[in-house]
């Protein structure tokens, strides 16, 4: 597996670099308006809440991927001046105030962190004590995050199909994997019922109309993902004939083209470098569950290569902060194989 020491330096920096930031606070007086870190105490860096939370997930997830890396240590004393009782308990609390925050993008990103220290802490070893801690710390958010977005879920009319942090596909998928990490049963058949309601009509997906020009994510590839975490493999295979044209369509190689930034300072644009890694693990997700011979094999495997060393390369030589508050993630789910993940691992 590649080194994850380039993108531990970028989270680790991340996660405590209040300013320059985006706030976003429903106000019920104008007492309520303070700092990043003040309303936030505990995911107050990386620009914004939800950059901040999964900032904190990819350093969890280096530290049980290399526990002896060089970077260790630093990643332990970082998390554990946020991810305290304290913090997380005014998290809870300003949360819990506002219903629709981070809904559902930074919610389902949080699951992913909860999940992969309660995963720390199953492993085991030096860090076991330390994860029970931050695992206690983390449970209010959790549940208040699950109930959130199980709640959600069942109350979409119609999915979202955003490129970017309202897409609801991505959202479930996290989501799922969660409950699957940690076995409950009952969030992993409340969000499967709802994926299955939501996309097991879909059909004809229209690529063409892909990418739109900030997306961070592939609203046709995040359903496709979404349904192959939901539906047996023959039952997918068949949705998946319905849903993506013929493979030698003439739309198909544009499509899977990499694609690149016009401007890597502006925020929006470096997005696109996010879209090369998170097509990157989407295909890869679809071709885990596809037959070696299958019409779709060789192409998107090919291409799941072509997105993943475009995204990859972008990210490592990545210098602008619009860009290094947040790709360390997604290069971090892609080369550890995240969305892949065994239930319970």
């Amino acid at each position: 597996m590649e080194t994850l020491t380039p993108f531990v330096r970028m989270a680790r920096e991340a996660i405590h670099r209040e300013f320059p930031a985006v706030l976003i606070l429903s106000l019920r007086s104008p007492e309520e308006l303070a700092l990043p870190r003040q309303v936030t105490p505990a995911f107050w860096g990386s620009y914004d809440w939800h950059s901040a939370v999964h900032g904190h997930w990819t350093l969890v997830r280096a530290l049980r991927r290399e526990p002896e890396a060089a970077w260790a240590d630093e990643v332990r004393a970082a998390l554990s001046l946020t991810l305290t009782r304290d913090t997380l308990a005014a998290e809870h609390a300003f949360v819990a105030a506002r219903p629709g925050f981070e809904r559902p993008y930074g919610l389902a990103w949080l699951l992913q962190l909860a999940a992969e220290v309660r995963g720390l802490e199953h492993d085991g070893g030096v860090d076991a004590a330390r994860a029970r801690e931050w695992r206690a710390a983390l449970e209010p958010l959790e549940s208040l995050a699950v109930e959130r977005l199980v709640t959600w879920a069942g109350r979409l009319p119609y999915p979202v199909r955003s490129g970017e942090h309202a897409q609801s596909a991505f959202a479930m998928g996290l989501a799922l994997d969660w409950a699957r990490a940690t076995a409950q049963e009952a969030v992993e058949a409340a969000l499967t019922d709802q994926a299955l309601r939501l996309h097991r009509d879909d059909a004809d997906a229209p690529i063409a109309y892909e990418p739109s020009g900030q997306d961070f994510l592939s609203p046709v590839l995040g359903v496709a993902d979404l349904m192959r975490r939901v539906m047996p493999r023959p039952m997918f295979t068949n949705w998946l004939h319905r849903y993506l044209p013929e493979p030698n369509d003439a739309r198909v190689a544009t499509w899977l083209e990499p694609v690149t930034p016009p401007d890597r300072a502006d925020g929006k644009f470096a997005h696109l470098d996010g879209l090369n890694l998170s097509r990157a693990w989407m295909i890869e997700g679809v071709v885990s569950v596809l037959p070696v011979g299958h019409e779709w094999y060789s192409l998107l495997e090919r291409a799941a290569a072509r997105h993943a060393q475009a995204g990859l390369d972008a990210t490592r030589a990545g210098t602008d902060w619009m860009g290094t508050h947040w790709l360390a993630s997604f290069a971090v789910y892609l080369v550890t194989r995240r969305g892949l993940d065994r239930p319970g691992v």
